[in-house]
């Protein structure tokens, strides 16, 4: 999925597990196959997992992320992997790795469950318990989504619709961002999980049961986390999510321009590598150029 990508074998897994952790060695291990981007995911036993990073990653990282993952399985509504240990990189793994609990839950998806009001509604108590969270002082750390101005995602907003043009009318989406990136921030920054994708969130029997890669759990735009209900949700689901958290008109077009520069990218970067995740944008996107309200404001 990306270039110098880095890939391991269950034997490999296996025996950096055994050296780092020899409590684990005689664990069974299994790779998951997931549509995740970021880790190679291997299961360590019934309780634990271990995310080798798919570019190479420092210690310090992953501690921030261990970190971040502790403040948010202390809020959460839902169960949270919480850390088990981090790796130093090694010559057979050239990346730090770590170990976290596991889950249990089917990853949600785009395209099932978008007329479910009782997964709409765990997800805005999900958000509601991330933003009662006090942000300490903190603020954006600049890195990614999130941030007070949404005109600093021009350039790949653009380049996004220019590789994608074979998929969405381009000239649609370019109205709809010039009429959704001058909005102003809606308040101060609020604690957000800062990836609410389907991929991330952990269902069963319609309802949430988890929520998954928590490592960049901090302060941000209060509207980015709303990008869920556009990636899950029909039109009436997502008035549910807006009227639970009591979501203001700038502040909820704020979450859909969030919602279409994330999209845009997940369309053609993963069209060829990971069909899934472009799938996911997709059907975001025509959520967005499909819905009245936006309509009336492009």
């Amino acid at each position: 999925m990306h270039d110098g990508e880095l890939t391991i074998t269950e034997a490999t897994a296996a025996r950096l597990i055994a050296q780092r952790f020899p409590a684990l060695a005689t664990a069974p291990l299994r790779t998951v196959h997931a549509p995740g981007t970021v880790n190679t995911i291997v299961r360590i036993g019934d309780d634990l997992a271990a995310r080798f990073p798919r570019l190479p990653e420092s210690e310090s990282v992953l501690e921030a992320e261990a970190a971040a993952m502790r403040e948010l399985a202390a809020a959460s509504s839902v169960p949270t992997p919480r850390p088990y240990g981090l790796a130093a990189p090694a010559s057979d793994y050239p990346s730090a790795w770590s170990v976290q609990t596991w889950i249990p839950g089917a990853t949600a998806a785009h395209d099932s469950h978008a007329a479910c009001a009782s997964l709409a509604g765990d997800v805005a108590e999900l958000i509601a318990s991330l933003r009662a969270v006090d942000v300490g002082g903190r603020s954006f750390d600049g890195h990614g989504r999130g941030g007070d101005d949404l005109t600093a995602h021009d350039e790949w907003v653009e380049h996004c619709m220019g590789r994608s043009a074979h998929r969405l009318d381009p000239d649609r989406v370019r109205r709809l961002w010039h009429a959704l990136r001058d909005l102003p921030p809606c308040g101060p920054d609020m604690m957000s999980h800062r990836d609410l994708t389907p991929f991330n969130l952990l269902v069963a029997d319609d309802r949430l049961v988890g929520v998954l890669d928590g490592g960049a759990f901090g302060p941000a735009d209060r509207a980015l986390d709303l990008v869920a209900a556009w990636h899950l949700f029909d039109a009436r689901r997502r008035l549910l999510v807006r009227e639970r958290l009591d979501v203001r008109d700038a502040e909820w077009r704020r979450g859909a321009a969030w919602a279409l520069q994330q999209a845009m990218g997940l369309v053609w970067y993963y069209e060829l590598s990971n069909p899934a995740m472009s799938a996911l944008g997709l059907s975001t996107m025509h959520r967005l150029l499909g819905d009245d309200e936006l309509a009336a404001v492009r």
